[in-house]
């Protein structure tokens, strides 16, 4: 970058795309400021040089409206992101790729707000123009409805979660194979739905595919190996089945780094308090998380403790019958049988 801009000049195409890259490496890092410090020089140069509506300024303002959705900025992230949106429409199309990226990122961002219904009428928008555009079976296609899944579940409408959630795996299976790890975590997904409705032997027998699959191809004490099997632990323990839950959560816990989760998580946690605030969803995530890690090193009081604060806070935010808030209130239960 420096280079480029002594040899071409600060406004040249090819160091604005330097500097959109080296503020892709901070956003990358977590460095936010000097993310959005650069991201803002790029977009300001390239109004400059290229005018406005180019599709290399839509490009870097939408990678400025994703650094400010990492850090929970959702007013500006959702401005910026309805401005590239609309935009791209005009410019480029309603079905250009581009164009469904930003509507998707769009979504995204309303996603982690919890505005389910804005989120699913856009994500059916793309999962729809995709299908036309793409193909019913085409990795992006089917990344949509796998997002709009998760929007289903997320308002606990598990029939038509599982129904889409179902379509993914099979496509998946045929177009990228049985072991690929998207094609995996759309079958954990679904054994999730099947245990939030209660149905234990369906996600019995789905997860335990899951963590055969992920032992055979990323290895046994891979964190999204671990992952299915501390999710397995859960379904047999809401089953009252404990010797397996124990078996199981003991597996996970002697192939785990507990120490350097323990300490991720709570750099995690605190980082989302102070940045999001203690009630938004990505800070109860992780508060679940660090929960159920404390838990699994049999820190029971801080468990139970920290567990009883994400519960209250998630009723509050999301609501009683919220999927979040159902899973909560029964891993907590079962701890304290």
């Amino acid at each position: 970058m420096e280079i480029l801009q002594t040899k071409l000049g600060a406004d040249h195409p090819d160091t604005l795309t330097s500097m959109a890259n080296l503020a892709l490496t901070y956003r990358n890092q977590g460095r936010w400021e000097e993310a959005e410090k650069l991201g803002l020089q790029v977009i300001e140069a390239r109004k400059m040089k290229l005018g406005a509506d180019h599709p290399d300024i839509l490009t870097s303002m939408a990678n400025l409206a994703s650094t400010y959705t990492n850090q929970g900025r959702w007013e500006e992230a959702e401005k910026l992101g309805l401005q590239v949106m609309e935009t791209s429409k005009m410019k480029l199309g309603a079905d250009h790729p581009s164009t469904l990226t930003s509507m998707a990122d769009l979504a995204s961002t309303y996603w982690n707000q919890g505005r389910w219904e804005e989120a699913e009428k856009l994500e059916l928008q793309v999962m729809e123009t995709r299908k036309t555009k793409l193909g019913a079976d085409h990795p992006d296609t089917l990344t949509s409805m796998a997002n709009l899944a998760s929007t289903y579940w997320n308002q606990g409408r598990w029939e038509e979660a599982e129904k889409l959630g179902l379509q993914v795996i099979e496509a998946r299976k045929i177009k990228l194979g049985a072991d690929h790890p998207d094609t995996l975590a759309s079958m954990a997904n679904l054994a999730s739905t099947y245990t939030n409705q209660g149905r234990w032997e369906e996600a019995e027998k789905l997860g335990l595919q899951v963590i055969e699959a992920r032992k055979m191809k990323l290895g046994a004490d891979h964190p999204d190996t671990l992952a299915s099997m501390a999710n397995l632990a859960s379904t047999y323990t809401n089953q009252g089945r404990w010797e397996e839950a124990e078996k199981l959560g003991l597996q996970v816990m002697e192939t785990s780094r507990w120490e350097e989760a323990e300490k991720l998580e709570l750099q995690v946690m605190e980082t989302s308090k102070m940045k999001l605030g203690a009630d938004h969803p990505s800070t109860l995530t992780s508060m679940n998380n660090l929960a159920h890690t404390w838990n699994s090193m049999d820190k029971k009081t801080e468990a139970m403790d920290l567990m009883q604060t994400c519960v209250r806070l998630t009723e509050m935010k999301l609501g009683v019958d919220h999927p979040h808030t159902r899973s909560s209130l029964l891993a907590l239960d079962s701890w304290q049988k």
